[in-house]
């Protein structure tokens, strides 16, 4: 029947957590879930849980939370011990070792959130909304020892909103990879889905995000920098330097203005900056140390001058 499979599921941030539910919903026996060790957060640096281990406890599952997984014995042990028919992989955050991959017949299936083989690694949502694409998806695929260069099972496409940030395109990408992980179960169970290999030619990387990435460069194009803006949400974002302190830029919109690169000009309390095509108002800000606040209230209280540049 359906819901006969044994699996065990690796995950740990919010992204993977409808995929939980779903596979719970569905029937699925789930007698462990893996997920990263309590991490310090915050400013009292307290011990947080993983949002797939709070909704794993919630939903009455065992969770084991292994440091590392590469040689560890115990951990081992104890998935032979639960003999997973198939192990479900959604944003664990660790490499899969090949004990693993070997383990269980149906093998390690992932959700990677882009239509592969584009944008693998560690950032797909973002970099595909920095790159000013207007498609994206999800894609069930087989674990090998490659980074996401595992065959293919199923892929579904999703539209990305020129209003889109990874903040609000993630949770739909979530919802409906969880969706695309039970068919994908039910489907090999029912030898109706087969793996096919990827076109590694045709294959972009999509690299862990670094601080550096959100610094803004104004020799892009203004839609360029937008769309790193709201790729690259909630972190790194956009920021530059306003008077040698740090100006985080939380919300810009692209404007007809002739102004050279990085050059502030100020009308009617409204704030501008050149690019190296086109120009941004910078509609909400916030200077480093102190709130986010509407560019008009910067303007008003730091009084920016025409000429002046950032970044400088």
């Amino acid at each position: 029947m359906p819901g006969s499979l044994n699996l065990v599921f690796c995950g740990t941030p919010a992204f993977a957590v409808p995929t939980l539910e779903k596979l719970v919903q569905a029937g699925f026996y789930v007698p462990l879930v893996v997920t990263q060790p309590d991490r310090p957060r915050g400013r009292g640096m307290e011990l947080a849980l993983s949002p797939v281990k709070q909704r794993g406890l919630q939903l009455g599952l065992q969770v084991s939370q292994p440091d590392k997984i590469k040689n560890n014995q115990e951990f081992r042990g104890q998935l032979e011990r639960v003999a997973p028919d198939a192990i479900i992989v959604v944003g664990y955050g660790r490499i899969i070792p090949q004990w693993m991959i070997d383990l269980p017949p149906l093998g390690n299936l992932n959700l990677h959130a882009s239509l592969l083989p584009k944008y693998r690694g560690a950032a797909p949502i973002q970099w595909a909304i920095a790159r000013d694409e207007s498609v994206t998806g999800v894609t069930t695929m087989r674990i090998d020892a490659g980074l996401d260069t595992g065959d293919i099972l199923l892929q579904r496409e999703i539209p990305i909103a020129p209003q889109d940030t990874a903040v609000t395109l993630a949770p739909r990408m979530a919802a409906i990879g969880a969706d695309l992980m039970v068919e994908t179960l039910r489907g090999l169970q029912a030898g109706t889905v087969q793996p096919r290999p990827q076109d590694h030619t045709r294959a972009t990387l999509a690299p862990i995000l670094k601080k550096e990435d959100g610094r803004v460069d104004f020799q892009l194009t203004a839609k360029e920098i937008l769309n790193r803006l709201r790729g690259f949400q909630p972190w790194p974002g956009a920021y530059t330097t306003f008077r040698g302190k740090n100006l985080h830029i939380w919300t810009a919109q692209p404007v007809e203005l002739a102004a050279a690169a990085a050059q502030v000009i100020v009308e009617n309390g409204h704030l501008f900056v050149g690019c190296g095509a086109g120009a941004l108002e910078l509609v909400e800000v916030q200077l480093e140390g102190k709130k986010r606040m509407p560019a008009a209230d910067f303007v008003h209280g730091y009084q920016p001058r025409n000429g002046e540049k950032l970044g400088y």
